[in-house]
């Protein structure tokens, strides 16, 4: 039955008994779900990288040992092979995106820990599956599209969930947190090219690139659905309220339907009027969600282009005299995502150093425009230099798409204008993610065309997003400037004040001591 499938199994029960028991702490329930929802996104991601480290094997025609070229796969050999590579991942981030908007919605109101279990288990089965097109044999172009669309729809569920859940358990500075947490897409992407490229070549083959990180998915939503538990229990008072009967067992991850009895004795049903999901118009209404949103569209549109063409440039380019291997190619790309790591964090430490989220992605962004235009112009000195630039540019691009889609979307989810309530969180997350996403399925379509005349034209294409992005945001860092100009001007007279005090107090114990005399 729906309750059956609803009802946390026994390992969520037992942890919520430990809680309740006060032999697990809020601090390490804290730290298993960071570390679960870290593992969920991580394996998202890890699942997305293939299509980029196999591109250059499916396309082929590069020189191999003894004057031959690599055949590639049939669609994606012939003259067109880039296009129908960009149209391959046009599709999965297309579908990713509308379903972002839908997901948001039904997560807000969803059992998350199913929801999520769901998402994580569909995007492994359809992964897999992509990869087994090397081992059947097909080569039909509707069979790749078909199976990235069904991806791209299961892989929607993941953001707005996990955002949300950990937006239900961390409150207040989130950003140097979130900043640590979305270390997940780096992280992922590192994964996902690291095993992906261990298994490109022979005795294995491509398919291999999608079936082991399809599997480790599939692994993943099982711990998922065994422990996570989406919202912290609500135990204000606990010499007062405590837990005496649930309704049903589909119910045990959502707070709003939590009854408890007083000091009488008497049943009560927990409050849920703050716990009621907002409707996307009045979530569109919400200050800053706008902005942010079309910024996200062009920081992903770059992201992007990098996560699914990066590993494809670096084969094609001459760095240092010589050309890389795909697998090389894929191993290398990865300093980008570790300069996404360190961009993260920075971004999220500074954006709380100076409550300043608006500016610090400004800065990120117009930085990132000169980091990217030194990659393409020095890059291919030697495979140092290109790692330097490499893992740099990372830092710049990831910064703010990290920052945005974590402590922004979370402080925009629990804004005064929706009574705090968390229910908005993957609604917002949603919105955000969701316009972003279009940017991602806009960027790596737009690349698969561009390739076709010149990197130049495609690096332009960065330069101006990049550049776009940064411009949307001219009012927040406006307001940003002003709110650290008040914050200083206030200290200061507080300053100012204490100092009096202090300076009348000493005058008074002056005057005291003088009259003793």
């Amino acid at each position: 039955t729906m309750e059956r499938v609803l009802a946390p199994p026994l390992l969520s029960r037992s942890v919520h008994a430990l809680r309740k028991n006060r032999t697990m702490s809020e601090g390490k329930m804290k730290l298993m779900v960071l570390l679960l929802t870290f593992m969920s996104y991580t394996l998202f991601h890890a699942t997305r990288k293939p299509p980029s480290v196999v591109k250059s094997v499916l396309k082929g025609g590069k020189e191999l040992s003894g004057g031959k070229k690599s055949a590639g796969w049939a669609p994606f050999n012939g003259d067109r092979g880039d296009v129908l590579l960009g149209n391959v991942d046009s599709a999965f981030l297309l579908t990713y995106a509308v379903g972002m908007f839908f997901a948001g919605r039904i997560a807000d109101a969803a059992n998350l820990r199913v929801f999520l279990s769901i998402g994580m288990m569909g995007t492994g089965i359809f992964t897999v599956l992509v990869g087994m097109a090397y081992f059947w044999n097909i080569h039909s172009y509707s069979y790749f599209i078909i199976m990235q669309v069904m991806a791209g729809l299961f892989q929607s569920t993941g953001w707005p969930s996990v955002v949300a859940v950990m937006g239900n358990w961390f409150t207040g500075k989130r950003g140097l947190i979130m900043g640590i947490w979305n270390a997940h897409t780096s992280t992922g992407n590192i994964l996902g090219a690291v095993v992906a490229a261990a298994v490109l070549s022979p005795p294995w083959g491509w398919g291999w690139s999608f079936v082991l990180p399809g599997w480790m998915m599939i692994m993943g939503a099982v711990l998922v659905y065994g422990f996570l538990i989406p919202a912290p229990e609500h135990e204000e008072d606990h010499d007062r309220i405590q837990m005496v009967h649930l309704r049903s067992a589909a119910r045990l991850d959502t707070p709003d339907y939590r009854e408890y009895d007083d000091a009488k004795g008497n049943i009560h049903k927990k409050p849920s009027e703050k716990q009621k999901p907002v409707g996307i118009g009045m979530a569109l209404r919400i200050p800053g969600v706008l902005a942010y949103a079309f910024c996200l569209f062009f920081c992903k549109l770059v992201a992007y282009t990098f996560l699914y063409w990066l590993p494809y440039y670096i084969n094609q380019e001459s760095i240092g005299g010589r050309h890389l291997s795909p697998t090389e190619s894929a191993q290398v790309s990865v300093i980008f995502d570790i300069g996404g790591v360190v961009g993260g964090i920075m971004a999220g430490h500074l954006s709380d150093q100076f409550q300043a989220r608006g500016l610090v992605s400004a800065i990120f962004l117009y930085a990132s425009i000169l980091m990217l235009y030194m990659y393409k112009s020095f890059g291919t000195i030697s495979l140092t230099v290109n790692i330097v630039l490499m893992a740099i540019s990372g830092a710049f691009v990831n910064g703010p798409y990290a920052l945005i889609t974590t402590a922004v979307s979370a402080d925009l989810g629990t804004h005064e204008s929706v009574h705090g309530s968390a229910r908005a969180l993957a609604t917002v997350t949603a919105i955000i993610d969701g316009m972003g996403s279009l940017g991602a399925c806009v960027g790596p379509s737009l690349t698969g065309y561009l390739a076709e005349y010149s990197w130049e034209a495609v690096f332009l294409m960065l330069y101006l997003s990049a550049f776009t992005a940064a411009v949307l945001l001219t009012g927040l860092v406006f307001s940003d400037i002003r709110a650290i100009h008040e914050r200083s001007k206030t200290s200061q007279q507080n300053g100012h004040v204490s100092s009096m005090q202090e300076l009348g107090e000493m005058e008074t114990r002056t005057l005291l001591g003088s009259d003793t005399d």
